[in-house]
């Protein structure tokens, strides 16, 4: 039996309650903001309890109470609309009308369906009855949600209580609702107590509407809250919708409806998960909100706080952190960063793409043309004005979709090559500009750790050449040392204690010596280069690591090519990359030293079945000067080795998986003497 003295003391309670608030709203606070609206809603609250008594004594008629409840939801979700600036008469912006276009059409669907209600099956009458109050219920809540999340530090002062108050009402008309549908029927002690609850709000209210001097009529949006308030009133109706429907199910299952619904609502739930963890529905809605919802696609503070942030991060990966924030301003899924390092373009860093080794000269002419004209080129329509033309290896790049240029002081510091969106993006004016002006400023920071990197290397260098200072002082010493053994040699001759001394002294002396070569092998003599016969070199090369184990083998495939070098450096580079294979494999491993040729250059491939090297070593150690996982290295041979063959105009290339062991391939230019005689 419905509870009709608590029912009918708590709806009372609640038309008491609105009417006091009502009063200083018609009198007092009458130029206060939004006083006419919270007057009217205080005043609905009156016609509303009394037609819940009605209910509670079966006095009032069903569709009654139903257009009361109507009448009390519009007009909290006019005052909320009101308060977030959506109801004024002037302005006409996109974002305001969207928003009030979707509550008035919400409610008017809820006023046909309430008024077409004795039309309608008693199961389906139901059903459309419960999820319409649950949407409005839902709709309440969201635009609480926005009024308070979109008010200033100072204006949630004043606003706060009016917040809880209105979303007090909102969520418990949530709660009672959802549990009706769930139990399929109403809980009569959650609607008994649904007055004094409302009542206890209006001290809520009261106290807001006391601070409302302080209310500011403008709110603003933001794009981040009205894109979750989407994916939330999103997820809200495909709930309902799938609940009505898995409800269906068990209705006309018969045995297997309880399995039937059980399977549905799973696989709906399912199905709602992997929609909103897409990435691709996530891009596409941030799109499409910022197509339709507001003047411009971009919140420029939210964008350059976050590029900022992205690019300030400390730690390192600068280039992917680079190629992060460029991407997220047009929801790019990956790219890769090249920089200009002398005279040729090459690739840093990669995020969300495959590794690639392709570089490009600087002086080619797709990078003469995005450093003149400072475009962002799309490669969907590289015309842009003028013929462009593009390299072959960025024909290739998979989903290549826009070259950003990272320009510094007018010169071109390097370029981003971003992959297509998984959601269209218009390349309009705006996001053009946009990317010139964050490619301008990431350039910036790249080029603030390219100077950082090479202080850095020329500090280093200064440390190597004051470490040889101390040990030509060293040398000295010991040169010293073996001097004044030698001129008492001949006078203690035949004293044993002296030779014992003279013994011990020379075999300090050698391995202290040996230590500081092992240090200091570079060497000052000046270079002659030379035509040089490369199967020659690597037999000499070869054989002084023939005591080593396990043993290199040479193989000459075509014997007698020949390179222009310095003999002594050449050696010392070939001997350096051979002795690491030898030295990176166990005993029962092998190396092997490869040489073959085309008509214009030589080949020397250097490959072991060693540990090898894994991709982030590669990058970021192998060839960086002074960084050594031997303890007694220096860290330069690698990076010695590359240097000098860049110098004789040839390319050093490294392939290599822990465990599967590494390839190196030297490829220089290959020395003939009729093409330099026509050449002169």
């Amino acid at each position: 039996m419905m509870p009709v003295s608590t029912a009918s003391f708590s709806y009372a309670s609640a038309a008491l309650a609105f009417v006091f608030l009502c009063l200083p709203l018609l009198t007092r606070w009458r130029g206060r903001p939004h006083t006419r609206l919270f007057a009217v809603a205080c005043a609905a609250m009156v016609p509303w309890s009394a037609t819940m008594i009605g209910l509670a004594y079966d006095a009032v008629p069903a569709m009654a109470a139903e257009l009361a409840e109507l009448l009390r939801d519009a007009a909290w979700t006019a005052v909320l609309l009101a308060m977030l600036g959506q109801l004024r008469p002037a302005g006409g912006a996109r974002r305001r009308s969207s928003m009030l276009v979707f509550a008035v059409g919400l409610y008017l669907l809820l006023l046909a369906v309430t008024l077409a209600e004795a039309a309608l099956p008693a199961g389906l009458r139901f059903q459309v009855t419960v999820i319409g109050r649950v949407g409005a219920a839902v709709l309440g809540m969201l635009l609480v949600e926005q009024l308070y999340r979109n008010t200033g530090t100072q204006g949630r002062w004043a606003i706060k209580f009016a917040c809880l108050g209105l979303g007090g009402i909102f969520v418990y008309d949530f709660y009672m609702y959802s549990d009706m549908l769930l139990f399929r029927e109403l809980n009569r002690d959650l609607w008994a107590a649904r007055g004094i609850v409302n009542a206890l709000t209006v001290p809520l209210l009261a106290l807001s509407l006391l601070r409302s001097a302080s209310w500011t009529g403008h709110f603003a949006v933001s794009r981040r809250m009205l894109f979750h308030s989407a994916a939330l009133i999103g997820s809200a109706f495909y709930l309902l919708a799938m609940s009505s429907a898995a409800y269906y199910l068990r209705f006309v299952g018969g045995s297997w409806g309880s399995l039937m619904q059980l399977v549905f609502l799973f696989g709906a739930s399912m199905l709602l998960v992997g929609v909103l963890f897409s990435g691709s529905f996530r891009a596409w809605l941030k799109v499409f909100i910022s197509k339709h919802f507001y003047r411009y696609n971009y919140d420029y503070r939210e964008e350059w706080l976050s590029f900022t942030r992205t690019l300030s991060h400390p730690g390192p990966g600068l280039g992917e952190r680079t190629i992060q924030a460029l991407a997220a301003l047009v929801e790019s899924p990956g790219g890769t960063l090249w920089i200009r390092r002398g005279e040729r373009c090459e690739p840093v860093a990669y995020w969300h793409t495959a590794p690639v080794t392709d570089v490009e000269p600087a002086d080619s002419p797709f990078c003469r043309f995005i450093e003149e004209k400072q475009w962002v080129v799309d490669l969907g329509d590289p015309v842009t004005g003028e013929p462009v033309l593009l390299p072959a290896w960025l024909r290739g790049f998979p989903r290549a979709w826009l070259v950003v240029p990272l320009m510094l002081h007018g010169r071109l510091l390097g370029f981003t090559v971003l992959q297509r969106p998984r959601s269209a993006v218009a390349l309009n004016w705006e996001v053009l500009d946009l990317l010139k002006v964050a490619g301008t400023q990431a350039a910036s920071y790249v080029a603030q750790q390219e100077a950082d990197n090479a202080l850095m290397l020329a500090r280093q260098f200064d440390s190597f050449n004051r470490l040889s200072t101390f040990v030509v002082h060293d040398l000295k010493n010991l040169v010293a040392q073996l001097s004044l053994l030698t001129a008492n040699a001949e006078k203690h001759r035949d004293n044993p204690e002296f030779q014992r001394d003279m013994q011990d002294t020379v075999s300090y002396s050698v391995q202290k010596m040996k230590l500081m070569l092992q240090k200091l092998s570079r060497t000052a003599t000046p270079e002659h280069a030379r035509p040089l016969a490369v199967d020659q070199l690597l037999t000499g090369a070869v054989a002084l690591k023939a005591a080593f184990e396990p043993k290199p083998v040479l193989q000459v495939n075509q014997p007698g090519l020949r390179v222009l070098a310095d003999a002594e450096r050449l050696e010392r580079v070939l001997g350096h990359l051979i002795q690491n294979a030898i030295e990176a494999t166990p005993r029962d491993g092998r190396v092997w030293v490869r040489v073959d040729g085309t008509p214009d250059t030589v080949t020397i491939e250097i490959g072991d079945t060693g540990q090898g090297m894994s991709d982030e070593f590669m990058r970021e150690r192998l060839f960086k000067p002074f960084d050594s996982t031997k303890s007694a290295g220096m860290g330069i041979g690698a990076f010695e080795s590359r240097e000098y063959i860049h110098e004789l105009g040839g390319r050093l290339e490294v392939r290599s998986a822990p465990q599967q062991g590494t390839t190196f391939t030297v490829t220089l230019p290959l020395y003939r003497a009729d093409a330099i005689g026509a050449a002169a």
